[in-house]
């Protein structure tokens, strides 16, 4: 993923290249691959060579400084990232998630207003579709996660307050539909969806930093209870692996960014600790790619960062794993595998 230094200079970066994404032998790439070619710029990579077959895009990130809101993508085939069509709309705090071989974006702010809108992203024609039907209100910090064929937006700033809605959109009927709401009011919340329930974690009320926890049942509609973090956090990843709900980052109830991580065990309902990162990450993402848990972008306090930090399960630790090529502050990683 190329080395950097943490302002964003690449040590011995090649000169820059196209190529064409060609067809892998048997199974054809073109739903995770472009129908294009896409600018590419190339990167050196520590990536596992055992698998080939997720690609990683960065997505969005807004601010008054950087609001170009980039998005790129890692094809770990080639250890190449490439620029791709950026949104219709620059924001930052939006939500990003996956689901049928597209990627969708939901709400987000930026120095004027807070967006309900809802655009898709297709690999195959590096395009973006504002045909998406828009959330019921614009909301900012809303937390968006695929479940057996949905997406679920959960929460959010709506401009005047922090909501607990909840919407279900329906790719098939292009339709949002209210479900039943949240306990807590909750934006920059955490959400991972682990043995046919829905979890939401952390977040803010609009007041602190939350670390409680709730779970959704999609067979009966209901929220229920769980076990606490042992944390607060708002704008913190969260991602399911190895059978556990992992989430790291985030700021605290004292609005500091945290490098603190931690895993959810549903056998015994317990949380425990797991091994800090090496940077403190605000508005950072936790995903699982080709079988590495990754850490990716987010803010230190100080600066918004490019790196990305691979987890180690078996030792308990956390190493440099490469750099992204831009920053993207307020933005999120989606993984199409």
């Amino acid at each position: 993923m190329g080395v950097y230094n943490e302002q964003g200079a690449a040590l011995g970066e090649p000169q820059p290249r196209y190529m064409q994404m060609k067809e892998s032998r048997g199974k054809s790439r073109r739903r995770h691959g472009m129908a294009s070619p896409l600018s590419l710029r190339t990167r050196s990579c520590k990536l596992p060579p055992k698998v080939f077959n997720d690609m990683m895009f960065v997505v969005g990130g807004w601010s008054q400084e950087d609001p170009s809101c980039r998005v790129e993508q890692f094809c770990p085939e080639y250890n190449e990232w490439r620029t791709a069509a950026p949104m219709v709309s620059h924001r930052g705090r939006v939500a990003v998630c996956s689901l049928d071989d597209n990627i969708y974006t939901a709400g987000g702010e930026d120095n004027v207003r807070c967006y309900s809108s809802v655009e898709r992203y297709s690999p195959d024609a590096d395009s973006w579709s504002t045909d998406v039907a828009p959330l019921s209100c614009p909301r900012s910090g809303v937390c968006l996660v695929a479940m057996d064929g949905y997406l679920y937006a959960l929460g959010g700033y709506d401009g005047m307050a922090t909501t607990n809605t909840v919407e279900r959109y329906d790719p098939r009927t292009n339709t949002w539909s209210k479900q039943t709401p949240m306990l807590t009011r909750r934006a920059g919340a955490a959400a991972a969806v682990l043995d046919g329930h829905l979890y939401v974690i952390g977040g803010n009320d609009g007041y602190m930093a939350l670390n409680s926890v709730e779970r959704y049942s999609p067979v009966d509609g209901t929220w229920s209870v769980c076990p606490p973090m042992l944390s607060p956090r708002e704008n913190a990843g969260c991602t399911v692996y190895l059978g556990r709900i992992y989430v790291s980052g985030g700021k605290d109830e004292l609005n500091l960014e945290l490098s603190a991580a931690e895993k959810f065990d549903p056998d015994t309902l317990r949380w425990t600790p797991v091994k800090r990162m090496k940077s403190k990450r605000n508005n950072m993402s936790l995903v699982v790619f080709n079988g590495e848990l990754l850490a990716v972008g987010g803010s230190d306090g100080i600066t918004n960062l490019k790196t990305i930090e691979v987890y180690n399960h078996e030792t308990n630790t956390w190493r440099h794993f490469g750099s992204m090529k831009t920053k993207h502050p307020g933005g999120r990683v989606a993984v199409l595998y």
